[in-house]
């Protein structure tokens, strides 16, 4: 598969995925908080900054935006 046609189907993937997460959100951070306490579990902690850091990124990008 060419460069350009990886590019373009990973540039869909992402529309779709966007578009799940403004549609769900509840389940995204669900799902990121299910994630986040099972690698925290396998690294016994190890990483608890770091993907403490993701898991709140991701709340914030889910958290709704106010209509101008």
């Amino acid at each position: 598969m060419g460069m350009f046609k990886k590019l373009a189907v990973l540039a869909g993937a992402a529309g779709a995925v966007g578009s799940y997460v403004k549609k769900n959100p509840e389940k995204v951070n669900q799902a990121v908080d299910k994630a986040a306490r099972f690698a925290d579990q396998k690294t016994k902690g190890k990483y608890s900054d770091k993907i403490n850091g993701v898991t709140q990124k991701v709340s914030d990008a889910t958290k709704p935006r106010p209509a101008h």
